[in-house]
Formats: C-alpha cells, structure tokens, sequence
C-alpha cells in the first residue's frame, strides 16, 4: 500500500503545481471514514481506494481524479456525504465521486430493473466527464486482483462475469488495453478454471522450450530495420491466454491449429518509419496474404493505431508484427487516459476526446430507446462489444461497425433517420438486399424513401445496438398509433351513447380525472382496454352512466371474446384458418344452418366464402383476449426449444398447443398455439421470437 508521501509525490512529480495539501487531506480523509473497515483479504479497507489512487497516478492523471480515487468509496460504505466531500474537496470532485458512486452500485445488484437504472446512471455521469470511468476502471482493476480473497465461488463467478461483459468491453472501447487484457485473464481464470489453467500450462512449457527463439527472433528483426538506418525498439510476447481461448472456441480449432501464438512490436519513432519498417520486414520475410491491417491511417474508434501484419519466419512459423510509434505504443495502452494526462492539458481539462463523444452519444440514444431493463441491457452490450469492420459512405465518411453489421445497421449509424428510412442498399456500386453482411472496406450507399418505416423484421438481423433501439422504439410507436385509432373509434361510439354532445372543454377535464396527458393518451388507453366504457363515460360527463342498463356501459363478461355487429346472442367462432387476435381486422361468414365464423380480413379462406353471408364485424371491448398462432424454425441444438417456450413465457404467454410439422436438419419447424390479449401483444412475441439466437424464423400464420 503507498503511504501518503509516496502518493503526493507521485503527483508532484508529473505535475509540480498540484495541491499537496487537498491530496494529503483526501489521504487522510478516506482513511479516518474507513477506519476499522477490513477487505475480504483482511486489510485494511482504506488500503483498496489507495491503491485506485497509485493506479491513477500511474496514468499521470490530474488531482482531482486521483483525489475522487481515493474518495469514491466513502459516500457508499461511510457516514460521509456528498455535502461535505463538496465542502472539504470542491464542487468538480464532489461530481465525479458522487458519479462514481452510482456506478459502484451496479455490482451488487441482482434485480435486473435496478441494475439497468444503474447503467443508465453510469453512462450520463460518463458523459458529463469521462474521468469518472477512468476511476471505475481503475477501481474494477484492482477489485480483480484481489478475487481471489472472496470464499464464495458463485460471488466470484458472478463478479468475473459482470466484468467480461461489462467492464472489459468498456476498457477496450476507451483503448485501455493494458487495462483490459488484465482484466480479461483474472476474469478468465474464474469463469473457466481449467481452460486457463491448460492454456498457461502450455505457453509456459513454449516459454521455456521457445525463449531463447523470441530473443533471436526480435533481434534479427531490428538488426535487419538497423541495416537501413531505421532506430527501432522490438521487443516479442507470447499472445493473451483470454485470446488464445477465444480463437480456439470461435474457429473450433485445436492449441496446435493456433500457428501465431508468438508476436512482436516494433516501436519506431514517426508514422513514415512505420511504413518504411513495414516495406523492410515484407521484403525480408514472406507475409501472410489478407493479414495486413494498416490502423494508422484509419484508427479504431477509440483512438487505436498500428500497422499489423503477420510473417513467415524460419520457413515454417507464424509469428505477428505490430509496428507503432512510441506514442501510439502510450495511448494503445492507455488510450482515453493518456489524453487526460496533466501535459496534454492541464489540471482543469474538460473537453472529452473527440472519438470518445460519438460512441457516448450512441449509449445514451439506447439509454433513451430502451424500453425496459433487458432491452437496455442488450443494446449496451451490443454497443460496447468491438470486433470492428470499416465501411465507408459514397463521399467518403468512414464509420466502425461491429463484424456482421449490415446496410440497417450502417444507416442508423450514419443517422437514426437515415435508418428509419432506407429502403435499399447499394454496396461497392451494386444493388444488394438490407440482410447483407458488410465487409471491412465497402463502399455502402442507402437508398430512402421518406414514407418508409422500419421494419419488425429487420430485428432479426441487425447486429448493432442503437439499430435494435431504434427499430424497436419505431414498432412500439407504430403500435401505439394503430392502438390509438381503435381507440378513436371506440371513443366516438361511447359519446354517441351519452345524453348530450360533449366540447373541447369536457375532454380536457376528462383527462384531468383520468390523470392522462394527452387526447392520444386517452385514446390509447381505451384501444388497450385500459379504460372501460363505464370509465370514459364518467370522466366525459359525470353522472352518464348511472342507471343506464349494463349493456350500455358493456361492462366486461365471463366469455374472454366478443364482437360488434351480431345479434345479441348470436353464436360465433374465430376460425382455425387464420386465428384473429383483437387488434385485427375481423369479417363474419355466416352460413346456413351454422354460427358465424369469424376471420381476419386478409384470411385466404375467405375466397372460399362466396356463398355465405358476410358480416361486418369489429372487437368489443369486452374482450379479453384470442388464441394466436406462430410457425417458428428452430436450430436443431440442444436448449432451442426451452429458449422458444421461454419467450412465450416470459411475455405472460400461455402455450395451449406446440407441435412439430416438420424437421430438415439443422432445422426443426413448429406450430405454436397460445393465448394473447391482442394483436399489440402478438406482436411484440414474434418480434422477440426474431430477435433470439435460438429462432431462424419465426411468423404469424
């Protein structure tokens, strides 16, 4: 643990004019507030922000973030408030530990609802000041070096997780790369104990066999740039385990199959000598084709660059180059951190890096798209997860999409109304469907049109988080719209039914005694059931529907569908053919000697109606819902079919029949039968029937 000396002059060492006597305070502070606290390893508690602090330091950052360091933990775990921390630290570090703070919450939650309200949280104080992450990072880091104190092995499990999901993804994406690979192999040691422990039991044992080879190697590599006048520093690692794991699961290739496990960084001094080392090493050694990769001239989004590229070396091994210049080497390792740096800017720096702003804006768009908690939670870890391809717009512009990113998914990043509106693609010139997956490189050229909507279909392969909000966010308005106009329709029915004619004035005190905003509001409500006709009758005229028979007011009966326009009593059914959902537009078939049938106006059986008597038919408010029907193609694997009847689950859907029609490996097909309240809530289960991994296609028959 740094003592406090130690600390502040860590501090003055890289910034000669910082306020020794606010660190020493803040030193002294979180000591005190802590006082007697211990660790699960059994130190002393204040030893943990202390150390965040050192790690700060480390990233020459300015005294207010490492004063936040050593604070963030005292307004969660102490008697200390925000007030007071204001008034001993100022107003900058009492924002940026109180944000701090509400980050630190995420970890220990378990409630899903609860967890995302963090998120959401943590994504506005990071875009206030992005300082506030650096701390949370730092603050993960040091939690996971010392996981391994913690008895419970589901909590540890739980933690490593949260961090392989969350916390990692978000390092890279801020280009702490350092940062990132470790927390990626202390998280990865938790969750996968014996690919761990095989995967370093093997680069250990080439370590030992190899190790005079990578010396060899990386000498021969700057004596050969040294022989053309290049001053170079070539240094060679063995790849990150997390790494070495991942390719193994992705590609379903053997340890032996991996032929690149050693690489090398040749650090130069300007970009050009970058290039001139890269003509050097591809004139000496034979490359690999399609592994070359040239960040310098387009960098990743969070500020990385370097030139990859992969040699034969020895006739026979693999091995890969990096080449970067010694400040590219500092901020690929320390990315967001290294532009906060007290030399690049001073104590008081607040403008946020310019690649940082646009990915930010992106989260909190989500943040405000997100319907619910677990949309909120996907869309975050669509669009902090890397895995990047260039794609570029007819004029140039260059914009980073996840791998498997599609002309949708390029569009909404352009611009949400872009996205909203494409109907087309053009992809290097060519006509190509929206589904398309784009390749590093393309050329892609949207086609609009300013009548189009997104499509609920488009969810099942748009790979980007900001395109799942958006098109979701665009559904449930068009749902909402068509929700309204039943509800339009049935409102002007219910003040035909009242005694006298009602004004502006009457709606607008009606909405006050329903507590609703809006006319659509009330609308909406009436559309969805929420409201009964009894309800709006009241609130429009109070007074009107006392004494009136109850079929006036249609209160709701036992029978769970009804319809308008038949004769009271009338036997009806809903057709087997097309199974009408309330929310659909219904039509009766009345034949001789039966009851009527009721179907969808787009049911194809209606053709077959030529001799029946049909009906103009509508739903009726007492209607509590109708048994619809979906064919869904699965992926023939295990877990498929429970994801399936989880979905229904989960949307308060009750299956009354499930059967398979038919099986052509890899795929099975199925029948579906459940109970819904309306077509809104049929469509919200196919859409999230689309969007799972387990469902190749999923659609109402």
């Amino acid at each position: 643990m740094l003592r406090q000396y130690e600390l502040v002059e860590r501090v003055l060492a890289y910034d000669p004019g910082a306020d020794e006597a606010m660190l020493n305070r803040a030193y002294v502070y979180t000591v005190q507030k802590h006082g007697s606290q211990k660790r699960a390893s059994g130190d002393p508690y204040f030893s943990h922000p202390i150390e965040v602090a050192g790690l700060m330091t480390e990233l020459k950052l300015d005294q207010d973030t490492v004063v936040t360091a050593l604070l963030h933990d005292t307004v969660e775990d102490t008697l200390a408030t925000t007030a007071e921390i204001e008034k001993l630290f100022g107003p900058n570090v009492a924002r940026l530990v109180d944000g701090v703070t509400k980050l630190s919450k995420i970890e220990t939650l378990t409630d899903t609802e609860r967890a995302a309200e963090n998120l959401r949280k943590f994504f506005l104080a990071m875009s206030e000041d992005l300082r506030v992450l650096l701390v949370k990072l730092a603050d993960r880091l040091h939690n996971m070096r010392t996981l391994h104190y913690i008895k419970s092995e589901d909590k540890r499990r739980r933690i490593a997780k949260e961090t392989m999901d969350i916390y990692a993804p978000l390092a890279e994406r801020v280009g702490m790369y350092e940062y990132m690979r470790e927390m990626q192999l202390l998280a990865f040691e938790q969750l996968e104990p014996e690919g761990y422990a095989t995967i370093t039991g093997r680069l250990a044992s080439i370590r030992e066999q190899a190790g005079a080879q990578v010396g060899q190697i990386a000498l021969e590599i700057k004596q050969s740039l040294a022989e053309s006048g290049l001053r170079v520093e070539v240094t060679g690692r063995e790849k990150h385990p997390y790494s070495i794991w991942k390719k193994i699961a992705e590609r379903h290739v053997s340890f032996e199959q991996i032929t690149d496990i050693m690489a090398f960084r040749v650090l130069t001094d300007s970009a050009d000598d970058c290039y001139r080392a890269l003509g050097l090493l591809h004139r000496n050694w034979q490359c690999i084709p399609g592994k070359f990769k040239d960040y310098i001239s387009t960098p990743k989004m969070n500020g990385y660059q370097s030139v990859h590229t992969s040699l034969i070396y020895g006739g026979s091994m693999r091995v890969e180059v990096q080449i970067k210049t010694h400040e590219m080497h500092r901020t690929n390792e320390y990315g967001l951190a290294a532009h906060w740096a007290y030399k690049q800017g001073g104590p008081n720096r607040t403008i946020q890096p310019d690649g940082q702003v646009g990915w930010v804006r992106d989260l909190l768009e989500i943040v405000e798209a997100s319907h619910d908690a677990e949309e909120l939670l996907e869309h975050t870890k669509l669009a902090i997860y890397q895995d990047r391809i260039f794609a570029f717009t007819p004029k140039g512009a260059l914009y980073q999409l996840p791998k498997g990113a599609t002309p949708i998914d390029f569009a909404f990043a352009v611009h949400t109304d872009l996205g909203a509106q494409a109907v087309g693609a053009k992809i290097n010139g060519r006509h190509m469907p929206l589904r398309t997956q784009m390749t590093n490189g393309d050329v892609v050229e949207i086609i609009r049109s300013r009548t189009a909507r997104p499509q609920l279909s488009w969810l099942g392969f748009v790979v980007t988080g900001k395109a799942r909000a958006a098109i979701r966010r665009a559904v449930r308005q068009k749902e909402r719209e068509e929700i309204a106009a039943i509800g339009t329709k049935l409102y002007e029915e219910i003040t035909e039914r009242l005694p006298s004619k009602i004004g502006k004035k009457a709606l607008k005190e009606a909405l006050k005694r329903l507590k609703l905003a809006t006319e659509e509001d009330l609308m909406v409500a009436i559309g969805s059931a929420r409201l009964d006709d009894r309800q709006v009758m009241e609130a429009l005229l109070p007074g009107s529907a006392v004494g009136l028979p109850e079929q006036a007011a249609w209160p709701k009966q036992q029978r769970a569908v009804a319809v308008r326009g038949l004769t009271p009593g009338m036997a009806f059914q809903l057709a087997d053919c097309c199974h009408p959902v309330p929310g659909d537009r219904i039509v009766g078939l009345r034949h001789k000697d039966r009851g009527v049938e009721v179907h969808s106006i787009d049911c194809l059986s209606l053709a077959d109606g030529v001799d029946a008597d049909w009906i103009d038919l509508s739903w009726d408010k007492r209607s509590d819902g109708a048994v619809g029907r979906v064919r869904t193609v699965l992926y023939n694997r295990p877990g498929t079919l429970a994801e399936m009847t989880g979905i229904f689950a989960s949307n308060l859907a009750n299956v009354t029949n499930l059967r398979m029609v038919q099986r052509d490996d890899p795929f099975g097909t199925y029948e579906v039968d459940f109970e819904v309240t309306d077509l809104a809530h049929l469509t919200r289960i196919v859409a999230a029937l689309r969007a799972s991994d387990a469902v190749a296609q999923a659609e109402r028959t």
